[in-house]
């Protein structure tokens, strides 16, 4: 021990930052646990504190990596250890994640490119708190030309009006549509009125000669297309 009485011993969890590095360089991330990618993460955000503790009380609470990158930072700095500026870090995550899926779909056609799409739906709704509607607006090619909010409502119910469809994709000049909500609920299973919406979207955009491809339910239980259920 060094004079001062104070010990030269790396603590623990610096060995174990070291181990963890070296498994990931030498066996790829898919190597590691789902709590053992976040402490990656939480090593460059917190450099002198253990974080495995942090990352499986974040787990814990959200259950899944993709709910944590969901979770508004106001929820997330209730977990001990997190933050506001690793709050602001996840969430940077999150937006670079939502972005990447963005340009797969944008530089691709999007019914070719169908589970890219699949994936871009649900990582931006399965965990939204309350009820999204948004269209993606696709050209002759069915690429996308833009993704839009066109109704934001409560835990069951988000209103879509029927004309401002129509218009919006007139003046985008838009050729096909893909109709996308959440189900804040978890439960993907089309509603009655998710089957009508989707009827009097297609019954008003039919005049113009504009598609609706699909309609998508997203949700923590998957992503639902009412064309493959045979509703529309």
């Amino acid at each position: 021990m060094p004079e001062g009485g104070e010990s030269s011993e790396k603590p623990h969890w610096q060995g174990h930052r070291e181990r963890l590095r070296g498994k990931l360089l030498k066996r790829g991330a898919a190597a590691l646990d789902d709590y053992e990618v976040l402490e990656v993460l939480l090593m460059a955000f917190i450099p002198r504190r253990d974080v495995k503790p942090i990352a499986k009380a974040l787990q814990a609470r959200f259950g899944s990596l993709s709910a944590i990158l969901a979770a508004p930072s106001a929820d997330l700095v209730k977990v001990d250890g997190v933050g506001e500026t690793v709050a602001a870090y996840l969430k940077a995550i999150a937006e670079l994640n939502a972005r990447a899926s963005r340009e797969t779909i944008q530089q691709k056609t999007a019914i070719s490119s169908w589970s890219q799409l699949i994936d871009y739906v649900r990582i931006e709704l399965q965990h939204e708190k309350r009820e999204q509607f948004r269209i993606l607006f696709l050209d002759r090619k069915n690429q996308l030309i833009a993704d839009e909010i066109m109704g934001h409502g409560t835990v069951d119910h988000a209103p879509v009006y029927t004309r401002e469809v129509a218009r919006r994709a007139l003046e985008l000049q838009a050729s096909a549509l893909i109709l996308v909500h959440n189900h804040p609920s978890g439960d993907t299973t089309p509603s009655r009125a998710d089957i009508d919406i989707t009827r009097e979207i297609i019954d008003a955009l039919d005049p113009f000669d504009i598609t609706v491809h699909d309609h998508l339910i997203a949700g923590t239980g998957g992503v639902t297309s009412l064309k493959s259920a045979g509703l529309i």
